[in-house]
């Protein structure tokens, strides 16, 4: 089993950065691909970035020129720099994984975490 558990949320001004962390734990190979979605409320859950076994990384559209996604040398903690936020940054922030993992599709992804509150403001 995987367990993964986020932090480095919180509230910010539009233009701030945030830092937010995954410690993963369980089958290394069930965490191959790892990424991180958001779900503000009424919307629908969305990709923002992720990473794979051989360190390629994928950026949601509105993330590309601001964010990154990189895991530590133990490949045990993901972590999602976001840089320049705005306010429809605002949304719960949840780190998933799985063995053959796929890019920013949701559905391709099995284990999931608790997620972590961001919050930006105008």
């Amino acid at each position: 089993q995987v367990q993964l558990v986020e932090s480095g949320g919180g509230s910010v001004q539009a233009g701030g950065s945030l830092r937010l962390s995954c410690a993963a734990s369980g089958s290394a190979y069930s965490r191959r691909f790892m990424g991180w979605f958001r779900q503000a409320p009424g919307k629908e859950r969305e990709g923002v970035a992720s990473i794979d076994i051989d360190g390629i990384t994928k950026y949601a559209d509105f993330m590309k020129d601001r964010g990154a996604i990189s895991k530590d040398s133990s490949e045990d903690t993901l972590y999602l720099q976001m840089n320049n936020l705005k306010p429809e940054d605002t949304a719960w922030y949840i780190c998933a994984a799985d063995p053959y993992g796929r890019g920013l599709t949701h559905t391709a992804y099995r284990y999931w975490g608790q997620g972590t509150q961001v919050t930006v403001s105008a």
